[in-house]
């Protein structure tokens, strides 16, 4: 009995620390919005490394619009919707041209695409929450691909601490409010924004 009670008290501390971490999330976002555009620490440096946004190969681009495509299907827990961004996505990586970039970064493109390709292969076929799982890892070779080929957007990189049993996962978007991929309406505004990329 005493056990009973001691692992229902510690799933309602759990859910009580949980609920605070995602409210302070949002407040500290909120407070980050405010004095971003002053103080900006998080936001990159230009790197020789990266070609200048303005020359962005198109082909960088569009790998962009079919993720945000696929990032906003998952926010809406479309299975569906996420399945075709899933598949267009995977077309788009496979048509990739980097023939524009030094050896090196080929190199690292190659590996990158590579990766990308099988994500967004099994995000065209899987269960929801198995689509959310490769997005995740999706999202980091997306975020290492903008590294290398710059964007003629500014993106922000957002993270949600809760997802994957609080490892957490980042993702991609085009605008500074917080729509969560990994848990949709269930925790749509959790997360926070870690840096700007532009």
């Amino acid at each position: 009995m005493k056990k009973v009670r001691l692992t229902t008290i510690l799933v309602i501390v759990f859910i009580s620390l949980t609920a605070i971490s995602c409210k302070n999330a949002k407040k500290e976002n909120t407070h980050n919005d405010a004095t971003h555009s002053e103080m900006n620490p998080d936001k990159m440096n230009k790197s020789k490394d990266k070609m200048d946004s303005n020359t962005q190969n198109s082909d960088a681009q569009k790998v962009l619009a079919d993720y945000m495509a696929l990032k906003n299907a998952l926010v809406e827990t479309d299975k569906d919707k996420a399945t075709k961004a899933g598949q267009k996505l995977m077309n788009t990586l496979s048509k990739f041209d980097a023939s524009s970039y030094t050896a090196e970064q080929q190199k690292e493109l190659k590996d990158i695409i590579a990766d990308a390709k099988e994500h967004a292969e099994h995000i065209g076929r899987s269960a929801m929450d198995h689509q959310r799982e490769h997005f995740k890892v999706l999202s980091k070779d997306i975020i290492d691909m903008v590294l290398i080929t710059g964007t003629k957007d500014t993106l922000y990189q957002q993270f949600c601490p809760m997802y994957d049993n609080n490892k957490g996962g980042a993702w991609l978007s085009m605008n500074k409010e917080i729509r969560n991929p990994y848990y949709g309406s269930k925790m749509l505004k959790c997360g926070k924004v870690q840096r700007e990329i532009n």
